[in-house]
């Protein structure tokens, strides 16, 4: 592992941390290899129930590192996307928290995950177009599913950044906080999520993020097929158990 990428565990939470603060988080071919090898590490310990991808020094991520890419750095990994998250399909949640700057393929990186946190006064952003360039790593599929179109249709034609505030009043980003507190709530919010029923947990994640892409006619069709598994659990059993002994119940994971 690149030490311009930190991971922590705390409590079933992997916390992957950029830690290129004097390059704003920028990604280079270092950072993208490491940022996925930490989300392999995360899809394949069960211990491990939740992610959350944060950046050092007080800014998430710059984006591309336009100078590694001048050196004919590889950012983008086959099949996985920008820093190995964008295009990948994770089955358990990750967590943005963000601080400072998340733009361009920064702000890509965020919205590929599932829910953001963010201190006031970041700024958010896909500006590659003042650049030559498109943001191609998710930015101008996910932008309008995350905010009214035309809003969206507007920051990716001028480039101009837009604040939490923007984010958080349109839906885009989950907790607004105060500066320097987005790992603290991203965390507590992890928390949250990690106190359920891991198998129920990646499959109301899967159901959400695949919904959109169903026709009404076969949308319940598929979430019956993924759900069934869910309902005949040893953890389904436990949750009704546990609520009829009014104790916390004991998630098997299965």
């Amino acid at each position: 592992m690149s030490d311009e990428v930190l991971l922590d565990e705390d409590d079933g939470v992997l916390v992957v941390t950029i830690n290129r603060p004097r390059a704003r988080n920028a990604v280079n071919e270092a950072v993208a290899h490491a940022i996925s090898a930490a989300l392999d590490t995360l899809a394949e310990r069960d211990d491990l129930l939740a992610g959350v991808l944060t950046g050092a020094g007080g800014t998430f991520c710059a984006g591309m590192d336009l100078k590694a890419f001048l050196r004919g750095e590889t950012v983008s990994l086959p099949g996985l996307g920008l820093a190995g998250l964008t295009e990948r399909r994770l089955a358990k949640p990750v967590i943005a928290a963000v601080e400072g700057y998340a733009l361009a393929g920064g702000c890509e990186i965020a919205l590929a995950c599932d829910l953001i946190v963010a201190a006031e006064g970041a700024q958010f952003g896909i500006p590659e177009v003042k650049r030559g360039l498109v943001a191609a790593a998710g930015g101008l599929l996910r932008l309008p599913t995350r905010m009214p179109y035309q809003l969206a249709m507007e920051y990716a034609l001028t480039g101009d950044p837009f604040d939490a505030a923007v984010a958080h009043r349109h839906g885009m980003v989950n907790r607004l906080t105060a500066p320097g507190a987005a790992l603290p709530e991203a965390m507590a919010l992890a928390r949250r999520i990690t106190a359920n029923a891991p198998m129920a947990v990646r499959v109301s994640k899967q159901v959400v993020s695949q919904a959109l892409g169903w026709g009404p006619q076969e949308a319940f069709e598929r979430q019956r097929e993924l759900v069934a598994p869910v309902f005949v659990s040893e953890d389904a059993k436990e949750g009704a158990r546990a609520f009829a002994d009014k104790r916390d119940p004991v998630w098997q994971g299965r």
